[in-house]
């Protein structure tokens, strides 16, 4: 045999093995990936594209408690963590209903490093026989409105039973003393303070009911301020006399706001009767107006006991009093400063407060401006 058929012959054999070397490597490559299952479950057909829609957070978390995929709200809600569930409850129920196929539905309370802790309401049931679907829907400001709600109708029970049982005794003290002119006129006097109280604890709320929901005036028109001003100092006018309190109007004259002339004067009426009532003898309430841009500020200035810092967040929430001890003597029932937040959501305004304990407070309502006002 030649040298060069020699050659061919020699190259021709190493093209035959390492053609069956490489198709060898592909054989055992198909037997290995037929004999180990995917390391990776598979998301079911179209269940991709529905968790990128919903508005409610969904996970779905495979056999190794690893999130597989999750929907956008479920990032912003916290609910995962690199590749793993935030929740330990949640983690723990979403095994409970791989062990049995159950569907599960329990509420949770989600901590978070700042702010208060999320209450969810969580659905988990079987997506696959490895794969599990969590879906969870944010019921923190429901819970919140429940908790305010109960609270407020427990509050409204307690409140209404002092000046109730109040005029009880006070009835059966004049019955007692029916032989005592003077006794008489004194627990008649009282009685009538106690149903004065009364009568405008139920007057303001029925007036926070009808602002609970802040919802923008009905029909609104034309408002003076002077005039809304003026009747407010004149229903607070004994009262300041009583006490030796001068009240003052001043600032700009002739502004307007569009908006409900009762709610706008039920707002200002409770900040200077509040101004009076916690103002000291001998001093002066000034109640100022100026325009600010497109706002009318009407602003109470008092030189009362004034209000601690750290309870200027909570000086609005319903039946909120900084000193419990003083509502007694000042009549007071908790709801006026509620109201005249209320009264300013409502028109699309605010109210804010500045005060040095001992020195007194200001108390600022916005409101918006009438058109015609605002080209004046």
């Amino acid at each position: 045999m030649s040298p060069t058929t020699q050659a061919f012959v020699a190259a021709l054999i190493g093209a035959v093995v390492a053609g069956a070397a490489v198709l060898a490597w592909h054989v055992s490559q198909a037997q290995l990936a037929a004999a180990q299952p995917a390391d990776d479950p598979v998301l079911p057909a179209g269940v991709a594209t529905v968790l990128s829609v919903l508005r409610s957070s969904a996970v779905v978390v495979d056999d190794d408690d690893e999130v597989v995929k999750a929907s956008a709200p479920a990032h912003a809600l916290g609910l995962v963590r690199g590749q793993r569930l935030a929740s330990a409850e949640l983690a723990e129920l979403v095994r409970q209903v791989r062990r049995d196929g159950q569907i599960r539905e329990a509420d949770l309370v989600l901590p978070r490093s700042s702010g208060p802790a999320r209450t969810v309401t969580a659905r988990v049931a079987p997506l696959s026989s490895r794969l599990v679907l969590a879906l969870m829907e944010d019921r923190t400001t429901e819970r919140r409105v429940e908790a305010v709600r109960r609270d407020f109708v427990a509050n409204v029970s307690h409140e209404l039973k002092t000046p109730v049982g109040a005029i009880k005794l006070l009835a059966e003290a004049v019955s007692d003393a029916s032989d005592d002119p003077e006794a008489i006129e004194r627990f008649a006097r009282r009685m009538l303070t106690e149903s004065d109280r009364l009568a405008r604890m139920v007057q303001q709320i029925i007036e926070l009911s009808r602002l609970q929901g802040d919802e923008p005036v009905e029909a609104p028109h034309l408002v003076e301020v002077d005039e809304v001003i003026a009747r407010s100092v004149d229903f607070t006018v004994m009262d300041a006399q009583n006490k030796d309190i001068k009240v003052v109007t001043g600032g700009t004259s002739g502004l307007r706001i569009f908006g409900n002339e009762e709610q706008v004067s039920a707002a200002i009426t409770n900040l200077v009767a509040n101004a009076v009532a916690y103002s000291g003898s001998d001093s002066t309430v000034l109640v100022t107006t100026k325009a600010a841009d497109d706002m009318v500020e009407i602003s109470v200035v008092d030189q009362g006991i004034g209000i601690p810092s750290d309870e200027l967040d909570r000086i609005f929430e319903r039946f909120y009093r900084v000193d419990p001890a003083r509502h007694r003597s000042t009549g007071g029932t908790g709801l006026g400063l509620s109201i005249v937040k209320h009264v300013a959501a409502t028109h699309g305004g605010d109210v804010r407060v500045w005060s040095l304990e001992g020195q007194g407070s200001t108390f600022t309502l916005s409101l918006p401006r009438s058109r015609q006002e605002e080209n004046a």
